[in-house]
């Protein structure tokens, strides 16, 4: 079965920066689509960014283009998001969700709903 954990989330003040770590197991490609979205109380779970493993394609949000940056290291199963300069509205909850075939994250987003989910991490910006 495929496994996603993430990890890195925490309390930090605005300006500052984290990275989100998101392991994957159990997947039987080299080629798979990962997503990270983020789910604040009171706002609907927002697409965040998702990267094809296999050719790198990716996709980044407008609200968070220019400060985060999605990136994969295949030999060790895990795709990171890193986030700088952060806004007290990118407070939230952020899970990473992945697919088996890696054309389902493309450079306008991802093109189906993911199934597989991880048990999120919280991010939480203090202004």
């Amino acid at each position: 079965d495929v496994e996603l954990v993430e990890s890195g989330g925490g309390l930090v003040q605005a300006g500052g920066s984290l990275r989100l770590s998101c392991l994957a197991s159990g997947f039987t490609t080299d080629d798979y689509a990962i997503g990270w979205f983020r789910h604040a109380p009171g706002k609907v779970r927002e697409v965040v960014s998702c990267i094809s493993t296999g050719d790198g394609t990716n996709y980044v949000a407008d609200s968070v283009k220019g400060r985060f940056t999605i990136s994969s290291d295949n030999a060790k199963n895990t795709v990171y998001l890193q986030m700088n300069s952060l806004k007290a509205e990118d407070t939230a909850v952020y899970y990473c969700a992945g697919v088996p075939e890696g054309v389902l994250c493309t450079n306008w987003g991802p093109v189906v709903e993911y199934d597989t989910w991880g048990q999120g991490t919280q991010v939480t910006v203090s202004s």
